[in-house]
């Protein structure tokens, strides 16, 4: 066997191997698959804020406190809360601690009770709002502790009852305040 005879023998194994290799390396696979998948989201109806009724403690006399409560048709304050139906919220109350006359020339102390809020989901009216029908005497500087929802039908009613307190040498005249309800969507 000459020098090229030996050659050509030890490179036909290592030969085999290299196109043995390349084939298997060079096989198209078939394990492989491309999905595409989506993504989707569905804004709900936007929130509704409306303030029903003043807070009404009519006439009023020098020296003598007056209460409103939380459950008196006529005179409480009522809120509206309208939007997405069993959809979860945070209401946050800004009370006063004073009401004033237009000219701001005076003022008279308006205070609340922790038991002064009713939040009925069911849209009762606040002389017939039960604890059934959402949260009865609450807080309304804390409402926002609550696990308050819109209403199924869409819609949820605050209630609110104060005192004010004029003093002995009050000023005649119409006194006001702002009591500012904010609500917002707290995801649940």
């Amino acid at each position: 066997m000459n020098g090229n005879q030996k050659h050509r023998q030890l490179n036909t194994p290592l030969r085999l191997i290299l196109v043995l290799l390349l084939t298997l390396v060079a096989q198209p696979t078939s394990a492989q698959d491309v999905a595409n998948g989506s993504a989707t989201a569905t804004v709900q109806a936007a929130l509704v804020v409306t303030a029903v009724n003043s807070l009404i403690f009519g006439n009023v006399m020098q020296g003598v406190s007056k209460t409103v409560a939380n459950n008196v048709d006529a005179n409480s304050g009522q809120f509206s809360i309208v939007g997405q139906g069993s959809a979860g919220i945070s209401a946050y109350m800004a009370l006063p601690a004073y009401m004033a006359l237009a000219d701001g020339s005076d003022r008279m102390v308006i205070a609340f009770s922790p038991t002064d809020a009713t939040v009925d989901s069911t849209v009762a009216t606040p002389a017939t709002a039960v604890g059934a029908d959402g949260w009865i005497n609450q807080n309304p500087a804390n409402l926002g502790a609550l696990a308050t929802v819109v209403g199924a039908a869409g819609q949820t009613n605050i209630y609110l009852g104060g005192k004010v307190t004029p003093s002995v040498d009050q000023k005649a005249g119409a006194y006001t305040a702002d009591i500012i309800l904010t609500v917002a969507y707290n995801g649940t």
